[in-house]
């Protein structure tokens, strides 16, 4: 045979499943987009187009819908977790299970102090919007013995409007950029944190708590580091939550820099004491590095967290 058979993987992508938990007349939702991707004995059907050990995708999609009826979702790792532990536990040729979720946050609508003709405004507890800041992610893979969770966020833009410098930088005849002593920093965060949690011997984290938390380390070092380069200010974000999370040993950033430009007014007789900006959306800097906890092994995906 001039040929054979690489790393394969199938599944179903992108199962759009939302859960509501109705506590009395107070609702919760979870809003999930699951992709499932497995892999094993399955030589036979890339090779004869044998179906034998084959778990149809639409079986992976019913799956995630029953699941969620099942055993509900107190989180997108859980909810990963037990995904991965049945296809593996329950198929004998799927060795490898990896479920990848994306979740959508909604929060609740405040209502008017003024109580409602109908229901009373004070009883509303079922109206939500959608929040449009991040999107939270998460990677749960096992092989039958061994986790790994890579959990995080992407399109979180956040900004410094000073405490921000960029000089001394290296100069040659193609360089038009001047220096900066106090430019605004701003980035839409895309990242990714490993859990150092990989056996069902290890007390599991508490998934929501950690998710609130680390995303509060990140953005709490984002706003006090006085950031001379956004390398700088993302060593620092890692760091925070390496040192504030004993649960993660690995974290991940891809910050693509977007740069705000000050506008020339002098044609109008103004002067633009930095307070007018042309906001650029491309080209960008895109600043991308792994912060360890020491003795930590590398194993978050380089181009994972690429935008």
């Amino acid at each position: 045979m001039p040929t054979i058979l690489g790393q394969n993987q199938y599944g179903k992508a992108e199962n759009r499943v939302v859960r509501i938990t109705r506590d009395g007349d107070t609702h919760h939702i979870k809003d999930l987009n699951v992709s499932v991707a497995l892999s094993g004995d399955m030589d036979d059907v890339h090779y004869s187009g044998s179906n034998a050990n084959v778990l149809p995708t639409d079986t992976t999609k019913n799956t995630v819908y029953a699941f969620a009826k099942e055993y509900g979702i107190e989180s997108a790792e859980q909810f990963g977790i037990h995904l991965a532990r049945w296809f593996v536990g329950s198929q004998e040729p799927i060795h490898r299970a990896r479920i990848r979720i994306e979740e959508y946050a909604w929060e609740r609508i405040p209502t008017s102090d003024a109580n409602s003709k109908f229901i009373g405004s004070d009883e509303v507890k079922h109206s939500f919007v959608r929040k449009g800041q991040e999107t939270r992610v998460t990677h749960v893979t096992y092989d039958g013995s061994a986790w790994e969770v890579v959990s995080g966020l992407k399109d979180l833009v956040v900004m410094n409007s000073t405490n921000s410098e960029f000089w001394g930088y290296v100069k040659d005849k193609y360089t038009t950029l001047q220096e900066a002593y106090d430019r605004i920093l701003a980035t839409q965060v895309s990242g990714r944190w490993r859990f150092n949690w990989t056996d069902d011997e290890q007390r599991m984290p508490n998934w929501e708590r950690s998710y609130e938390a680390t995303r509060t380390h990140m953005l709490e070092a984002f706003a006090e580091t006085y950031s001379l380069s956004l390398q700088q200010t993302l060593y620092q974000m890692g760091s925070r939550i390496i040192n504030h999370r004993s649960e993660i040993d690995e974290v991940r950033f891809s910050l693509p820099n977007k740069h705000h430009f000050l506008v020339d007014l002098e044609p109008f007789g103004l002067k633009n004491d930095n307070e007018v900006y042309f906001a650029a959306d491309r080209p960008y800097g895109l600043i991308e590095a792994t912060i360890l906890r020491d003795g930590a092994d590398a194993r978050i995906p380089v181009d994972l967290t690429n935008l």
